[in-house]
């Protein structure tokens, strides 16, 4: 039995209207969560032929040319202003010069704001959330010029969940993922194997399914504790992202911010990460590295938005994280030296 198979036996599930419940010291600390002076933060309104959804944009006072754009999805019971401040991307963003879109769940469409990811009409291209978000995604691109190949998803929970469906049904349109305490696609077609799905049973490959021959670039995070979705979905998400043509792995144990944590990585033929699985020791159910002030987010642990970034834009910007990792780049080495 692996180290990860111990962390991943089965446990008590809290039930599904707990992830909508910030904490209390969450609700009573929001007023302080912080974010950028500089830049901008509009609310704006998609709509299209599968509905209509708002999203808030986080423009940085300094935009780069061809910028990238990150989409990030909420988990359930969140907005938009508690997840940017959570997860710190618009500090980012203004420290890089990517925008950040965050569509807005309707609380007609999911009582709980929770992304339907579970339902059959919106685990599909062209139909339902799926098509409303890349539209999204679309309209974005169009009014600021964005580099068409540097556009990410990224999503907490079913917001995580929802982000793999849109990397399923439009691998064309994003460039990467990062998947933070979700669920794989296709490993639900109702209510009911969707809390079986969260609980950990087992999945099999008849619900979880890889759909295209080279996936999608894609970074996981999971905690050890969670104990809303089980983290064995993460494994299940990190097999489906590796690409058939992967050439090497590696797995490095670390500390951040005084929690350990097991990163495995698989490098593509060009010896860039192609996937990361992060499973971090001790954390429940909540974005590692984050605000505390905001609902669901810890603040011990490896930046999980840090990492995302520059997993999303490695290479691109010199350099895009500071300082380089020193292991990525001893892994990166042992790639190159296996190849040879």
């Amino acid at each position: 039995m692996t180290e990860f198979d111990e962390n991943c036996r089965k446990r008590p599930l809290q039930n599904i209207s707990a992830l909508a419940t910030p904490n209390q010291d969450a609700q009573r600390s929001f007023s302080s969560i912080s974010t950028p002076a500089n830049g901008a933060y509009p609310t704006r309104t998609f709509h299209g032929e599968h509905g209509a959804r708002e999203y808030s944009l986080y423009l940085p006072n300094h935009i780069r040319a061809n910028a990238a754009l990150i989409v990030m999805l909420h988990g359930c019971g969140q907005t938009s202003h508690d997840f940017s401040g959570g997860t710190n991307m618009n500090l980012l963003a203004e420290r890089h010069g990517f925008v950040v879109a965050y569509p807005c769940q309707a609380l007609d469409a999911n009582r709980m704001r929770c992304w339907n990811w579970y339902k059959p009409g919106h685990q599909r291209r062209d139909s339902g959330e799926p098509s409303i978000i890349a539209g999204i995604t679309r309209q974005v691109i169009q009014d600021f010029e964005i580099d068409h190949d540097h556009v990410y998803i990224a999503g907490l929970s079913a917001g995580g969940a929802m982000a793999a469906v849109l990397t399923a049904t439009y691998p064309e349109l994003y460039a990467a993922a990062g998947i933070h305490s979700g669920l794989p696609y296709g490993c639900a077609v109702d209510l009911e194997s969707a809390l079986r799905a969260m609980r950990g049973d087992v999945i099999t490959k008849h619900f979880c399914r890889s759909v295209f021959a080279e996936p999608v670039r894609t970074i996981v995070f999971h905690g050890t504790d969670d104990c809303q979705v089980h983290p064995c979905n993460s494994n299940t998400i990190f097999a489906q992202a590796c690409s058939i043509d992967s050439t090497s792995s590696a797995r490095f144990v670390g500390e951040g911010r005084g929690r350990r944590y097991f990163r495995t990585s698989i490098f593509d033929g060009s010896c860039a990460p192609h996937a990361e699985h992060w499973l971090v020791e001790g954390l429940g159910h909540a974005w590692s590295g984050g605000c505390a002030a905001a609902s669901h987010t810890d603040s011990n642990g490896p930046d999980a938005s840090a990492e995302m970034i520059r997993f999303f834009l490695e290479g691109r910007f010199d350099p895009i994280f500071v300082p380089v990792r020193d292991d990525l780049e001893w892994f990166q080495h042992q790639c190159q030296t296996s190849t040879v």
